[in-house]
């Protein structure tokens, strides 16, 4: 089974985009965040002809996560148990969905930004991060992999200079803390396949940042161990980033893929 996971930057724009991706390596199941659509404006018309049923929950042009599947789809959970709500009136934001694909719970999740250290955004970033650590207990015993758009750098060669980022998110030692508590549990599964510096997930579309290779790595699969020793090979789909591939502009993120042993 293949399983990809993509920060497409608004499905509505980028949909042609993701059918080419789905045909061009035969994904079975594609985890999708930052759709930017409530659920009935997710063009679903051409997914449903290829066979992929979808699960998403999108409340407006912000967030929004989705899951397209070609080999099932059950047990479909918006959120996660005690998933932290956010702003005045405090509401569940579209950050996670889960669900069982022949018999492999994913979770597409897109961890809140933190915006700065300062800012009430990083302290919901890390209680949801600490949230999603205990709900994802539940799942550990079974085959899960926890994917999507992390907004963390867990190591400094994870970034293009981690010195630009001194007074910002995604390199604090809270951020990196509450990552590695989840990690403790599930396993990166891309990382010991393709180690190493500039294997980047994330390039800003400020100033060429993809075309000088001014990266982040911050889109992740974490698999339980059920998951994790089924994975044979993963790859980070950079085409898809790149302005001069493709048809249509890029989302400023790659997809990345793992392939899993029956």
């Amino acid at each position: 089974m293949r399983i990809a996971t993509w920060n497409v930057n608004s499905i509505r724009t980028r949909i042609d985009r993701v059918h080419a991706f789905l045909d061009r390596h035969d994904i079975d199941v594609l985890a999708v965040q930052e759709t930017k659509a409530k659920v009935e404006q997710i063009p679903t018309m051409e997914l449903e002809a290829r066979g992929y049923e979808v699960a998403a929950v999108g409340h407006s042009q912000w967030n929004g996560v989705a899951i397209f599947s070609r080999v099932g789809l059950d047990q479909v959970q918006v959120g996660f148990d005690g998933m932290p709500p956010y702003g005045e009136p405090a509401t569940a934001e579209a950050r996670a969905i889960s669900a069982v694909c022949n018999g492999v719970r994913i979770a597409s999740l897109y961890v809140p930004n933190g915006r700065k250290p300062d800012d009430p955004h990083y302290v919901y970033k890390l209680d949801w991060l600490a949230r999603l650590r205990e709900a994802s207990q539940a799942w550990l015993s079974e085959p899960t992999a926890l994917v999507g758009d992390w907004n963390v750098c867990p190591y400094d060669e994870d970034c293009f200079d981690p010195s630009q980022f001194k007074n910002s998110t995604h390199l604090t030692p809270a951020e990196r803390a509450a990552y590695f508590a989840i990690e403790q549990d599930y396993r990166d599964v891309v990382r010991p396949l393709l180690p190493g510096p500039d294997v980047y997930t994330y390039w800003d579309y400020y100033r060429q940042r993809f075309e000088r290779n001014r990266g982040l790595r911050i889109d992740f699969v974490l698999g339980s161990p059920a998951f994790a020793d089924r994975v044979t090979r993963a790859f980070i789909d950079r085409d898809e980033r790149d302005p001069a591939q493709g048809t249509g502009a890029p989302s400023d993120h790659a997809p990345v893929v793992v392939d899993l042993a029956d």
